[in-house]
């Protein structure tokens, strides 16, 4: 019997490509704007940096740093480091503005706590900036707790991560559900834990696959309801 539900927050809660499309545009548009930098050679810039801080850091949450990337980039440009922190600013509080949430998710947590589930968050990402968006979207009343991986130490799929969410949350790994979009790190991370695990699939549902998913969070209670997960 599932007890505790268990939200992974991009992509899942909001759609992180399509608020990240709008904040993105916007540091296309200052990199040009007050540092001469084309935006191909800045998508270029951003890619190649992605990649050198991975290798550098490793799977943590610092790689979510916008301010160390922006940072980076300026240093090798040699352009003035001060950018950065406009740069981060200017990213992440357009991401904020340009926020959605995920059709039916405040509905959904609101029947979730109603019937007597204790509700989760496990995320990649620095925990304030995980904080905030849940705050922003008017989910965070509903959250009982979150794991970050800033928290975890690791990345999803590490069984850390779900580890975590599992000693938090209080119960049995098996009476946990993780709900994601990504089906490595979301399902198959949390199923390797020992949680369940549910995929949500608001796009391309003519996709095959054996692992049960949902299109849209309002579905969710209703298969709570029926018994109808990875039971």
């Amino acid at each position: 019997m599932i007890k505790v539900v268990i939200f992974d927050i991009d992509n899942t809660l909001y759609s992180f490509d399509a608020a990240h499309q709008v904040a993105f545009a916007a540091l296309l548009d200052y990199a040009q704007r007050e540092l001469g930098i084309a935006p191909d050679e800045f998508r270029r810039l951003h890619k190649e940096m992605n990649q050198e801080l991975k290798g550098r850091m490793g799977s943590c949450a610092a790689i979510h740093n916008r301010l160390i990337r922006y940072q980076n980039i300026l240093e090798r440009l040699g352009k003035p480091v001060g950018h950065a922190l406009r740069m981060s600013d200017l990213y992440w509080n357009t991401l904020l503005d340009a926020m959605q949430p995920s059709p039916g998710a405040a509905e959904t947590m609101q029947r979730l706590k109603a019937r007597g589930l204790k509700l989760g968050a496990g995320t990649d990402m620095t925990a304030r900036m995980q904080f905030v968006k849940l705050e922003r979207l008017g989910l965070l009343p509903y959250i009982d707790f979150l794991v970050s991986s800033e928290e975890a130490q690791a990345e999803k799929p590490a069984p850390a991560l779900f580890d975590l969410c599992v000693e938090k949350a209080g119960v049995r790994p098996a009476e946990c559900l993780f709900v994601g979009d990504n089906l490595e790190k979301d399902v198959h991370g949390a199923q390797a834990a020992g949680l369940q695990a549910l995929w949500y699939r608001p796009q391309d549902v003519s996709k095959g696959t054996a692992e049960p998913f949902v299109t849209a969070l309002s579905q969710l209670p209703g298969l709570l309801a029926k018994g109808q997960t990875a039971d």
